[in-house]
């Protein structure tokens, strides 16, 4: 079993769901607290959709979202160090999500979706960590680079 995750930084929806479909991603699950975006495509409505147009599953976690007071005040130290510090004790109280999310993940192929492009930079590397750690499984953060199936258009805005 594998847990993918996957930011949708730079992305167009087009050369997202390309993404999935090289990865053979079933299910979206968007850890993002608040799963807005002013990227067209990309709000909770029109990403669900685009995904149970395209016969995938969108399935949002809201209590595996950065909680908005450790947010905040990463946007105004950006010391990255306290957001995981600050993430990772708001996380520990989420086991019924993370076991829950386990299951998901044992039944079918997730990602776990947020905004930033680097999972090294993102919440959704740790909630991915909590998932192995609870269940086993392996975690695979898909990049923008990883996709071969976007026409040659794609991949230049891909990496715009």
């Amino acid at each position: 079993m594998t847990v993918f995750t996957v930011g949708y930084e730079g992305l167009d929806i087009d050369v997202f769901m390309s993404i999935l479909a090289e990865h053979g991603i079933e299910t979206v699950v968007d850890i993002r607290e608040l799963p807005l975006s002013r990227k067209p495509g990309f709000s909770k409505k029109a990403l669900t959709s685009t995904l149970n147009l395209s016969g995938l599953e969108y399935v949002h976690m809201v209590e595996l979202g950065c909680p908005k007071p450790v947010r905040d005040r990463y946007r105004e130290d950006g010391n990255w160090k306290r957001y995981t510090e600050g993430f990772s004790k708001y996380l520990k109280t989420q086991a019924a999500a993370i076991a829950e999310l386990s299951d998901l993940a044992g039944s079918s192929n997730c990602a776990l979706l947020c905004y930033e492009a680097d999972f090294n930079f993102c919440h959704r590397s740790m909630v991915a960590n909590a998932v192995r750690d609870y269940c086993g499984a392996d975690v695979e953060h898909i990049k923008a680079k990883d996709v071969r199936t976007a026409s040659p258009a794609g991949r230049q805005q891909a990496f715009a």
